[in-house]
This record gives C-alpha cells, sequence and structure tokens, in this order.
C-alpha cells in the first residue's frame, strides 16, 4: 500500500489512479455541512479562515466525543455530496484533498481535473477503526457546532481509496 505525507503536492496527486489504496499521515482538518457554509460565508467576506486553504485536507466527518484515554471518538466518513455545493470553490482556493464516501457531482469532476486534486474515499462504518489512527484532534473553529466543529487532526497510517483521481476517473462510475 503507497504510503502519503500531507500536504500533497500536485505531483503526488498526479501519481494517484482511481481505485488504489493509499495510506496518509499528516494534517487533515474536519469540516461538515454547516462548518462548510461558514467557511464560504468568511471567503465570501474574505475574512481570515481558521486554517490555509493552501494544499489542505479537509475531511468529512462529524466525530462522536472521545472517550477517556481517547484522542478523538468514532470519525467515520460523512456522505461528501452533501458538500459538493462548496468543494469546487474550496478546491479552486487551493484544497488538495478532500474524503469522504460516496459519489461526487459532475461540478467537482470537473473542478478536481481542472485543479489537479484528488478525492479520497475512507470506509463508512468503519469510524471506530479510523479513530485508531489519529494521534491528535484540537477544535480550531465553531466550537458552537459541537462534532461539526472544524478540528485540526494529526493522522497516522489513515487508509484511505483514491474515489476519484486528477484525470476524473472514479471508482463510483
Amino acid at each position: 500500500m503507497k504510503q502519503l505525507n500531507l500536504p500533497l503536492t500536485k505531483e503526488d496527486c498526479q501519481s494517484l489512479q482511481a481505485g488504489e489504496m493509499v495510506e496518509i499521515a499528516g494534517t487533515v482538518y474536519t469540516a461538515r455541512d454547516a462548518a462548510h457554509k461558514r467557511l464560504m460565508e468568511m471567503i465570501q467576506k474574505k475574512e481570515k479562515l481558521p486554517f490555509p486553504l493552501a494544499n489542505s485536507c479537509i475531511y468529512y466527518v462529524g466525530p462522536t466525543p472521545a472517550k477517556p484515554n481517547q484522542v478523538i471518538g468514532s470519525a467515520g466518513p460523512t456522505t461528501s455530496s452533501r458538500m459538493d455545493v462548496y468543494t469546487p470553490t474550496l478546491y479552486e482556493l487551493g484544497v488538495i484533498a478532500t474524503i469522504g464516501k460516496g459519489k461526487r457531482s459532475k461540478e467537482v469532476k470537473d473542478s478536481i481535473i481542472n485543479s489537479q486534486t484528488v478525492y479520497f474515499s475512507a470506509i463508512g462504518g468503519a469510524g471506530a477503526y479510523l479513530s485508531q489512527c489519529i494521534i491528535a484532534s484540537e477544535v480550531i473553529a465553531f466550537e458552537d457546532l459541537q462534532s461539526e466543529a472544524i478540528r485540526k487532526l494529526e493522522v497516522k497510517n489513515f487508509p484511505v481509496i483514491v474515489a476519484m483521481d486528477c484525470k476524473g476517473n472514479s471508482i463510483y462510475d
């Protein structure tokens, strides 16, 4: 299995093929529907964002609360299509990868091709396992959103599948 360190480069993205299994390590930011909506409002107002978009990786997840002696609770992927309205803008502004589950829209596919980025899929229903690959978690924005707050995660050996590569090939087609 290929090992990738975040942040990814364009060359990393160009080397990936749909269907390929990889493990990632490094910094990932979490954001779901409500956080995406707030990020877009901040972008429109030209406000400072809670994390740099350039070369960032966003994981669509709303983890459960951590139990004692855990870094994070169950952290399985959310259905990605719910973020499709926001994703092209984020790719255009520098996001290099997203992680979720499920098929993406034509607009997201076109954006991935144009920006030479990648969409990863994490295994749905494996949130407890995936949480073991998260070695640090810190809420960095929108704490009032609770599980949907933006978190900065450090991951190690985090298993994903290249769901859509930078050529637009998809495991869902």
